[in-house]
């Protein structure tokens, strides 16, 4: 489903007319860009810190938004960017010392499952196929994971996560292609309907995460420590 854009040019964005708008454009975004992070990243709490420094980042420079792309094509590559840049930081914290491993793990999300369900059989079934997918999918290979998350889980189209990573479009055909064969066609037929609840990101998380941003992009412009 395509989310409104705004391509208004803020240039007091700690005004409080302007965090509300701040508040609308992070709870529309919120799932996605998750996903995107966490794409990157394979950790839940790693993914949050990354969409949390993304938000300030954009939102503190908003008024040097020049409506080139849409709003979320920008936020999404800063996302990306800061993901990036967590993800070379973690690398290099891994050569100093051999305890660093342990962040490198894929640390398993804890999907919500209909609890209405009167088949225990088929919750079960359908527990199995989520932890599957959820290992199979952190053990992609870069190239190929955050495609992967952005056409299958997200449901983007082709073009929409070409913009998004910077690739020719044949790129990312290719390598959703490759992904998709790495975790096996016959699984992504069995799963396709519950990979909508896939990483989720809403809830107290979502307004935790909103309210956190709003609470530092509204400190004093004058203090950049917020002291």
């Amino acid at each position: 489903m395509p989310i409104a854009e705004s391509h208004r040019r803020l240039d007091h964005p700690r005004s409080a007319p302007d965090l509300e708008v701040f508040r609308s454009i992070m709870q529309a975004h919120n799932r996605k860009f998750y996903r995107i992070a966490r794409s990157i990243v394979r950790n839940n709490s790693d993914a949050e810190d990354v969409l949390q420094e993304a938000y300030v980042r954009a939102f503190t420079h908003f008024a040097d938004f020049r409506g080139d792309s849409t709003v979320t094509t920008w936020l999404a590559r800063i996302v990306i960017n800061e993901a990036l840049g967590r993800l070379r930081k973690r690398r290099r914290q891994r050569k100093l010392t051999e305890d660093m491993r342990q962040s490198h793990q894929a640390e398993i999300i804890t999907f919500p499952l209909n609890s209405n369900s009167s088949d225990p059989e088929k919750t079960m079934a359908q527990r199995q196929i989520l932890d599957l997918v959820e290992r199979l999918t952190d053990h992609l290979p870069d190239v190929y994971r955050t495609v992967f998350v952005l056409r299958v889980i997200e449901g983007l189209n082709n073009e929409e996560t070409a913009t998004l990573l910077g690739l020719k479009p044949e790129t990312a055909r290719t390598r959703l292609h490759r992904a998709r064969h790495l975790l096996k066609e016959q699984l992504e037929r069995q799963i396709g309907p519950v990979l909508l609840d896939a990483f989720p990101f809403a809830g107290k998380r979502c307004d935790r995460l909103t309210e956190a941003v709003l609470a530092r992009i509204s400190r004093d412009p004058r203090d950049p420590d917020g002291k």
